[in-house]
């Protein structure tokens, strides 16, 4: 669902901007799924979903440091990804590891720093700085550190390719193709059950 708002649906809004309704859906979805019984039976913690921080956005350094995520960052505003997992009940907190040369994004429910071991938080990290180095190699494998004030941005020339390559344009592709195919077997044929559905379980 992510792809077919983003991919699909949001492109498809570009001369009358961003829908009012953008991400309420998928929100609503994930919200239920993660309070689910389900869910519980299967995960004793809450999601932390850790993501690259957005290009559109200035971030500045706190003072604070946490032992295992790092220096604290606070972004000028919300970015469109900030407001989407805000749908889906999350919160944006950005954080340094020690050693890494960018500010991470955390969507996270309850308490980032208590509801979560040191040993989760380091795993989380060591997963995402890596595929971001691969994938974002101008900010997350940059021969330069952010500054106190940090504006990532994919024009940066001066960082190291990684020995991994990754096309960007395909992922790009991909996540067009796959919005099509949400769009076309999902929320077509069962767009209104899912809201109606969405809509009761909010209420």
């Amino acid at each position: 669902m992510r792809d077919y708002d983003f991919s699909v649906r949001l492109p498809g809004h570009q001369a009358t901007g961003i829908p009012s309704d953008f991400g309420y859906l998928h929100g609503q979805v994930f919200q239920r799924f993660v309070e689910s019984d389900e869910y519980r039976e299967r995960f004793s913690q809450p999601p932390v979903i850790c993501i690259s921080v957005s290009t559109s956005r200035t971030y500045r350094r706190l003072t604070n440091c946490h032992p295992i995520l790092g220096a604290e960052y606070v972004a000028d505003e919300k970015s469109l990804t900030d407001q989407y997992f805000g749908k889906m009940g999350l919160r944006a907190r950005y954080f340094m590891p020690q050693g890494s040369v960018a500010p991470l994004a955390f969507y996270h429910r309850g308490d980032l720093l208590n509801d979560y071991s040191l040993l989760a938080l380091a795993g989380t990290i060591a997963t995402m700085e890596t595929f971001q180095k691969i994938y974002r190699p101008e900010i997350y494998n940059a021969n330069t550190a952010a500054s106190e004030v940090y504006q990532p941005s994919l024009d940066n020339g001066n960082y190291s390719l990684p020995q991994v390559s990754y096309d960007r344009v395909e992922r790009t592709r991909l996540a067009t193709t796959q919005g099509k195919f949400t769009e076309v077997n999902l929320m077509k044929p069962y767009g209104a059950v899912l809201e109606r559905w969405a809509t009761k379980q909010s209420a």
